[in-house]
This record gives C-alpha cells, sequence and structure tokens, in this order.
C-alpha cells in the first residue's frame, strides 16, 4: 500500500501542488516542500509547481471579474463574506492588494474577483500577480522544506521514506481541516459584521 502511495506522489505530486495552489493553496504548497526535501522532487520543482498554481488561480479569478461579471458563478462569489471589503481595498490600494491578498486566508477567491472588477489595469495585475506568486511560493515551500528537515529529526531516521510520506499527508490533512475551520469561523465573523 505504502509503495503504492508514494508512487502515486511521484508521478502526481507536482500536479497536485499546482492544482492545489491554483485554489487556496498554502497546505499544496507546504506539502510541495516537504515532498522535495523527502527527494520525492526537486525544491525549484515544487517551488515552481507553487508558483504557477498561485498565479494561474488568481489571473482566473481576476479575468472571472473583468470578463463575466454575470455568471451565476461570479454573482454568487460576489455575495460571499469579506467581498465588499476586498473591493474596497483593491480600489483604494490596487498595487498593495494584489501584492498582499494572497496571505489573507479566505480572501483569495473573492479578491481575485474583486480586482477584475476595480480598474486595476490588466497589465498591471499580471506583474504584481507575478512578483506575488514568486515571493508566496519561496515562502511556503521553503517552510515546507524546512519543516522537513525538522520532522526528519523528531522522526529520526527509524522509518523508511515512503512511511515519511505517508506523516505528510497526514500533516497535511490535518492543515488543511485547520484552515477550513478557520476559513469558517472568520466568515461568520464577516457576516456577523456586514447583518
Amino acid at each position: 500500500m505504502t509503495d503504492f502511495v508514494h508512487r502515486l506522489i511521484e508521478q502526481y505530486g507536482l500536479i497536485a501542488v499546482f492544482l492545489g495552489c491554483v485554489a487556496e493553496g498554502e497546505s499544496a504548497a507546504i506539502l510541495g516542500g516537504f515532498f522535495a526535501h523527502q527527494q520525492v522532487f526537486g525544491l525549484w520543482q515544487a517551488f515552481l509547481a507553487a508558483a504557477m498554481g498561485a498565479f494561474v488561480g488568481d489571473t482566473f479569478f481576476f479575468v472571472l471579474g473583468r470578463s463575466f461579471a454575470d455568471h451565476p458563478f461570479v454573482i454568487k462569489l460576489r455575495g460571499r463574506p469579506g467581498f465588499s471589503h476586498a473591493y474596497r481595498l483593491v480600489s483604494n490600494h490596487p498595487n498593495i492588494f494584489v501584492l498582499s491578498n494572497r496571505y489573507i486566508y479566505g480572501m483569495r477567491l473573492v479578491g481575485g474577483i474583486a480586482a477584475g472588477f476595480a480598474s486595476i489595469p490588466v497589465a498591471r495585475f499580471v506583474i504584481l500577480n507575478a512578483i506575488s506568486s514568486l515571493v508566496w511560493a519561496a515562502l511556503f515551500s521553503s517552510v515546507g522544506y524546512v519543516f522537513g528537515l525538522g520532522a526528519e529529526r523528531i522522526v529520526g531516521q527509524a522509518l523508511h521514506r515512503h512511511e515519511r510520506l505517508l506523516i505528510a499527508l497526514a500533516i497535511g490533512l490535518v492543515v488543511a481541516g485547520l484552515a477550513w475551520f478557520v476559513a469558517r469561523h472568520v466568515a461568520r465573523k464577516e457576516r456577523a459584521k456586514e447583518s
């Protein structure tokens, strides 16, 4: 079983990091760094997959906001807590917003839509988004890599490589679960403020 999981991670791990980073993605970028430490793939590959996923995700939501404002999916996202706050921020401070939006958990999707609605030029958004994506990917991939160093010292050499990968998957699931819980809590607070 563990050999099967190991082969899956080797074959599809970078794709999973990319896809995970298209959405909120911190846990995917961290896991990418962790797997790079475990030598499943190179750190540069994890960094590149995370940066490309982050860039594509934010650009996708920007394009949705800019070109498909009347689509039911966009209308639904505009109704999410935090959209009006994100729109005010991007309208008043577009450069800072685009550079920092991905670091505010739960705001990335609505932030991309809000940026599409704002008057920020496409070329400026793309450049700022690329810079932000590269810095973000370097930060979170490095955190995962450093976490891999610490985990290896804590767990020791007693565990084989594939067992450490299973531990990493479990840790990733816990981090994703905690992030989901925090996002729900923040959304409830935002709804309470808007009421």
